[in-house]
């Protein structure tokens, strides 16, 4: 499937399921990891010119940016699965008409959400009982980003649309030109023109904007499955329904996990701007961290998508048991990486100096680390079962994780402190793990079945 005019796409149906896998997997990984860099360099920028406080002030925005931008990645990568089973199905007419109404939903999701965004953050954070002297700088960072969601939409959209067909490298570069684009900017925004917290926030978006650009332009010249015509915008309201179907739970999904970071950043904010400038930058590190294990997700995703398409059942399941191997050795991997050297990593934000904010990332980074086997499994089993199109029991396990989260914020922290909150995320991944794996024995089950009778 791979040709001159389609870049790097490709037929996930056919060939060995490890080896395809892992394969799509390495440039999504390190895709990944250029996209939490954006936050990554955002906090370390922030904390080491701006201080402590600057620090916590971009910190405790990171939840209500993971319930909007969580919710935009999980509706896009919803789409998606419409565009890559229609690819599997070899219906390339499908292909363009699913794009077509990942752009038009796109369009209107990113309108909506940043007047939504923009009109009640400063409510958002004084709900969230932020420190006062953190306010203001937390605002004018969260309302500049939410009033640019529209590049961060369109860029998670294009680069979803991309790998759908199995083409994981272009969007790694992509990401990886846009963080260096960031990287080269937020320096300039901050310190060149003193423009402080908003200059952070304003390079961001300009940086994602010119990734949109960098997309159009790979997708105009090499990938001309998604070369959308005017009749592929024909209103289909069958067609339309699948995709809001997958995309609306998968993103509310996301929204639901973010509910239950939203409440436990209050009860972090509670103990203070040292918890939270500890837990903001630990969390940066986490993020990275995660990073492996997700990808492994997102590529069963597609993976699943593209031969559910072409109702090879069979290799689904063999695809599963595979790329469980895979990533719960990465996420050991990992773990052992964080507790032995995150408290260094720690020290790039704060400096030396801040041992307590230094000591609590550290405790963080402990707690999580040994937690992650449950995170790998976790994130096959939820994108795997995304990929088939379901998205009821992804929902009940978002909705686990809430209740984890929000137990957590309100007896934890009461009893523990800020051990109580870095409890929280294992007793997420764990909770939501339970559900997901019923769920999946009972579909591989039927999978089975199906390609037996198909035989």
């Amino acid at each position: 499937m791979q040709t001159k005019d389609n870049g790097a796409v490709k037929d996930l149906t056919v060939g060995e399921p490890a080896r395809l896998i892992f394969y799509f997997t390495l440039p999504l990984l390190a895709g990944n990891v250029f996209h939490q860099l954006f936050g990554f360099v955002d906090t370390l920028i922030v904390g080491r010119f701006l201080g402590v406080d600057a620090l916590a002030a971009v910190g405790c925005t990171g939840p209500l940016m993971f319930l909007m931008l969580g919710f935009v990645s999980g509706m896009t990568s919803g789409f998606s699965i419409c565009t890559g089973q229609s690819f599997g199905a070899k219906n390339f007419d499908g292909v363009r008409k699913s794009a077509a109404i990942c752009i038009g939903l796109s369009f209107i999701a990113s309108i909506i959400l940043s007047i939504i965004g923009v009109a009640f953050c400063r409510d958002l954070l004084i709900a969230m009982d932020t420190p006062p002297e953190i306010l203001e700088g937390a605002h004018s960072f969260i309302s500049i980003i939410y009033g640019g969601v529209i590049m961060f939409i369109f860029l998670q959209m294009l680069t979803n649309l991309i790998r759908s067909l199995g083409d994981s490298k272009m969007p790694t570069v992509i990401q990886a030109t846009t963080l260096c684009i960031n990287i080269l900017l937020e320096p300039i925004a901050i310190i060149g023109l003193d423009l402080g917290i908003p200059g952070s926030a304003g390079a961001t978006i300009v940086a994602l904007t010119l990734g949109n650009i960098l997309c159009i332009l790979y997708i105009k010249k090499r990938v001309h499955y998604l070369h959308v015509r005017r009749e592929d915008f024909k209103f289909d309201k069958e067609f339309l329904t699948e995709h809001l179907k997958i995309g609306l739970p998968m993103g509310f999904q996301s929204s639901i996990i973010a509910i239950g970071a939203v409440v436990l950043q209050i009860a972090l904010n509670g103990l203070g701007s040292v918890a939270v400038a500890a837990f903001a930058a630990a969390h940066r590190v986490d993020g990275i961290a995660v990073m492996p294990m997700m990808s492994f997700g997102i590529a069963m995703a597609a993976y699943t998508a593209q031969n559910f398409g072409a109702k090879q059942f069979g290799r689904i399941v063999e695809g599963v048991k595979k790329c469980i191997l895979m990533s719960c050795s990465f996420s050991i991997l990992v773990a052992i990486f964080n507790i032995y050297l995150g408290a260094e990593i720690i020290e790039l934000f704060v400096g030396a100096e801040a041992q307590q904010v230094v000591e609590y990332g550290r405790l963080f980074l402990i707690i999580t680390g040994i937690s992650y086997w449950a995170l790998a499994l976790l994130f096959i089993l939820r994108f795997t079962l995304q990929g088939l199109g379901q998205s009821l029991m992804p929902t009940i396990a978002g909705i686990v994780e809430l209740i984890m989260r929000i137990a957590a914020a309100i007896f934890l922290v009461e009893w523990l402190g800020y051990l109580g909150a870095c409890l929280a995320s294992p007793m997420a991944w764990i909770g939501g793990l339970i559900p997901l794996a019923i769920s999946f024995f009972m579909t591989a089950r039927k999978l089975l079945c199906n390609e037996a009778r198909i035989k």
